[in-house]
């Protein structure tokens, strides 16, 4: 399938859900590991803020791209973030998203406002 770059320049980004392993198999506990490193992967919450809209989504990051002094509700940058549209088939029925993908998730500032009175 084909990978989407999302431009983050004009969007606030805030966490809304820590770190935490990215499970493969949820019976066996098997953590998510990249095809090409090994690494293990790891997910986070965000809330994506643009344009008066907002979108709750989950991103996918390797383990060593989790800085440190991450804080939630706090503002995030995620470089090198992608969609990947996806499709499989469930218990006979067919399931669709999109999964989002980052190089890393740092610790970043809330954009200076405009068009506010001082």
């Amino acid at each position: 399938m084909r990978t989407i770059r999302v431009e983050t320049s004009a969007a606030t980004i805030l966490l809304t859900e820590a770190p935490e392993p990215k499970v493969r198999d949820r019976q066996t506990g098997e953590i998510a590991k990249d095809v090409t490193s090994g690494e293990a992967l790891m997910t986070i919450g965000v809330v994506y803020l643009e344009d008066g809209e907002s979108s709750l989504i989950k991103v996918t990051v390797p383990e060593s791209g989790v800085s440190e002094g991450l804080t939630l509700g706090a503002p995030v940058s995620l470089p090198g973030l992608v969609a990947r549209p996806w499709e499989s088939v469930f218990n006979g029925q067919q399931r669709h998203g999109i999964a989002y993908r980052a190089a890393a998730v740092t610790p970043a500032a809330f954009p200076a406002a405009t068009g506010a009175a001082a």
